[in-house]
């Protein structure tokens, strides 16, 4: 019977990261009207800042972010003149007194960086824009990239959380996805940030890689746990070779299938909440005290391109290629082609090449279904609340989503939609529900679980 509903609720969906997501952002959005959206942001307002890092020294065939292999450092000192190009632009619109209350290094591998230009991508920054004193730094991290000088270099410029890609340590599963990494060296990068200063450590590991078993995940889960991270992310492999041609030299024929990936999370999350981690959401578990944790219990957690986050920031300014903002009138998109996006940012243009504006029904279905994904919840009064009377036909759609659950995934009652237990693993299928442009379109998506 549980493989029946896992193979029913389980099926591809949205990782609503956004709403719309990103296969229905649209070229109608460009550099105009993300300048017009930029001056639009007022004095006091708070912003969030990634930078994205285009580079890896290896490609991971398990990858689905816009990265690309480099064996050479050139590309990347003239990738940092159009980075500080484009900031210049950017900052030249902004009101001076928006100021910056985190930021994210994220890629491909930020680490690949040179310490001088580590150090000298934290000047740019802090030259043009205000950070908070207590601005949360956050990088990811690839184990292989690091030195003793590099360690330095992220100290330097305030780094206060370090993510580190796990992902698995049994040998064959690393050689199966071109991503060899040892336990040694990932507990070498732990042992260093925390000698730095570093006061947040979080670790990705994956289910549902090729060869992986529920024993082989807990057995990595375990030593995982022996660090004793703050966060955990326990993400499922997207297998999405139509968009990333890499993950064909993945073998799909030692994927395991949806029953067994179901095993794989619920063993892991098992092991984790065992140890004492709080689950959050879909896909986190924190230690009690974690930000993101004390977030999720007073329900100010949120969710957005770079998963759940405690950053409450009012605007989302995404810089380098393919990265994305979120300000307060929709998404915008960069240039993917770094080519491209170089030649834009160096004549002073902003890279921006699709995006999308929201509309008020846009913005009600989008609250509801971060709600769900971050609370698995959300009450009729709320929505009315932030949105009045133009909400009423969505929440009638609630209702009736509720009225039709036969698989005891829903509980409705005193204008409160909630997923039960047993539905919650499957939030992303339910979220779709409320998705007005789901199923339009040639968009494909992973599995929900």
């Amino acid at each position: 019977m549980q493989k029946e509903f896992v193979q029913k609720h389980g099926g591809p969906a949205p990782r609503y990261t956004s709403y719309p997501t990103a296969p229905h952002f649209h070229s109608g959005i460009d550099g105009d009207v993300y300048a017009r959206w930029l001056r639009q942001l007022t004095p006091g307002q708070t912003l969030s800042l990634y930078i994205h890092i285009p580079w890896c020294d290896r490609l991971c065939w398990f990858c689905g972010c816009n990265t690309k292999q480099t064996l050479k450092y050139e590309p990347l000192k003239t990738y940092l003149t159009a980075l500080e190009n484009e900031m210049e632009t950017i900052s030249g619109l902004i009101d001076p007194g928006c100021r910056v209350t985190a930021l994210h290094l994220g890629g491909g591998s930020p680490t690949m960086l040179r310490p001088d230009d580590m150090l000298a991508l934290n000047t740019m920054l802090r030259s043009r824009f205000i950070f908070d004193a207590d601005a949360e730094i956050s990088v990811e991290m690839d184990p292989n990239d690091l030195t003793v000088e590099k360690y330095d270099a992220l100290a330097a410029i305030g780094m206060t959380r370090a993510s580190i890609g796990v992902q698995d340590f049994n040998e064959e599963v690393q050689k199966a996805i071109n991503r060899e990494q040892t336990f040694e060296q990932t507990r070498d990068v732990v042992e260093q940030v925390r000698a730095r200063g570093v006061r947040s450590v979080n670790c990705d590991v994956l289910y549902g890689l090729p060869h992986q078993t529920r024993q082989s995940v807990d057995r990595t889960i375990r030593q995982v746990l022996s660090l004793e991270p703050d966060r955990i992310a326990l993400f499922g492999y997207a297998h999405v070779p139509w968009m990333k041609t890499h993950q064909k030299m993945i073998d799909e024929t030692a994927l395991p299938d949806l029953t067994e990936r179901f095993a794989q999370m619920n063993r892991a999350a098992s092991t984790l909440t065992s140890a004492g981690y709080t689950p959050i959401g879909i896909d986190h578990f924190a230690l009690p005290g974690d930000s993101l944790a004390v977030a999720a219990a007073s329900g100010a957690m949120r969710r957005n391109f770079q998963g759940y986050t405690s950053d409450t920031a009012d605007a989302l300014i995404g810089m380098g290629a393919s990265s994305i903002g979120q300000l307060p009138q929709g998404y915008v998109q960069n240039q993917p082609s770094t080519g491209e996006y170089q030649r834009k940012a160096n004549l002073g243009e902003l890279p921006v090449v699709r995006g999308f504006e929201l509309c008020t029904e846009d913005r009600i279905r989008a609250r509801i279904i971060e709600l769900l994904m971050c609370d698995f919840a959300f009450s009729f009064a709320t929505i009315r609340h932030e949105f009045g009377g133009e909400s009423e036909n969505i929440l009638d759609e609630a209702e009736y989503l509720a009225g039709c659950d036969t698989d005891g995934m829903i509980e409705f009652g005193g204008g409160l939609f909630q997923i039960t237990p047993k539905g919650r693993p499957f939030v992303r299928s339910v979220a779709s529900a409320f998705d007005g442009y789901f199923g339009t379109g040639t968009a494909r998506h992973s599995l929900a679980v």
